[in-house]
């Protein structure tokens, strides 16, 4: 198996979500995919059973911030400052969906323990909320409101939330992890009622952590990639390719 490592730098929203789906199409069976991105202008992504009219479009657009759906499921994100990840593989490769995703959530935990001492307080959740009722919820509008099973936390709070899908012969995982808490903004951005506005805004700050709240320090987004990828390969018993700033 050829993995390729990719930092495809800054880029909007339409960009990246196509830039994964392309390499979704491009897998062969022989090859994989670890890519690290981030996003240029800050952009709501909403998941691909989601409907826009959740998001105040009017709003984003006056303030500059993409709106675009994703290939996977889940809920509406703001990515800000964060590092976003996608794994592709084959659907032949020799792990379950599910076990792809455990094993990954495994090697970005081995990232972040690189990165900085402090995070070997990381673990993955190991329970499952009961998804059908949340949706249900105001806060079913929020991905990062819930922990699903193998996403990881921090002290019980949600720092990098991941989705998952079968794309004719692959499978696409992204995923992203908080950088810092300008995330929570999300809310101001949600079509609702005041009274519930503020219940989300209180779900992100209780259930939500990220790199800077935790360690009381900026992130160094380069070291973070680089630590990423080494814990990627460490884990996984692999050593990428050269790494490339592009591959479309």
């Amino acid at each position: 198996m050829i993995w390729h490592f990719i930092d495809s730098g800054l880029n909007t929203g339409t960009y990246n979500m196509q830039f994964d789906l392309e390499l979704a199409n491009k897998c062969s069976n022989n090859e994989a995919f670890f890519r690290i991105y981030g996003w240029d202008p800050y952009c709501i992504s909403i998941g691909a059973n989601q409907s826009f009219n959740d998001v105040n479009l009017e709003k984003t657009h006056r303030n500059g911030i993409d709106v675009v759906k994703r290939p996977t499921g889940g809920r509406a994100i703001l990515h800000a400052e964060e590092l976003t990840y996608s794994v592709i593989l084959p659907l032949n490769y020799s792990y379950s969906p599910r076990e792809l995703y455990h094993k990954i959530s495994n090697a970005l935990i081995k990232g972040l323990k690189l990165y900085n001492s402090y995070l070997t307080l990381v673990e993955l959740e190991n329970s499952q909320p009961d998804f059908l009722n949340l949706l249900k919820e105001p806060a079913g509008t929020l991905c990062f409101a819930s922990t699903a099973k193998d996403e990881v936390k921090f002290n019980g709070k949600k720092l990098i939330g991941s989705a998952q899908r079968k794309l004719n012969n692959s499978i696409l995982q992204h995923g992203s992890i908080l950088c810092s808490p300008v995330h929570r903004m999300l809310t101001d951005y949600i079509n609702c009622d005041l009274t519930t506005k503020n219940n989300l805004s209180f779900e992100l700050k209780e259930k939500t952590t990220d790199i800077e709240t935790i360690l009381h320090e900026k992130t160094d987004y380069n070291k973070l990639k680089k630590c990423l990828a080494k814990g990627f390969e460490i884990h996984w018993q692999i050593n990428f390719e050269e790494s490339v700033k592009n591959y479309r």
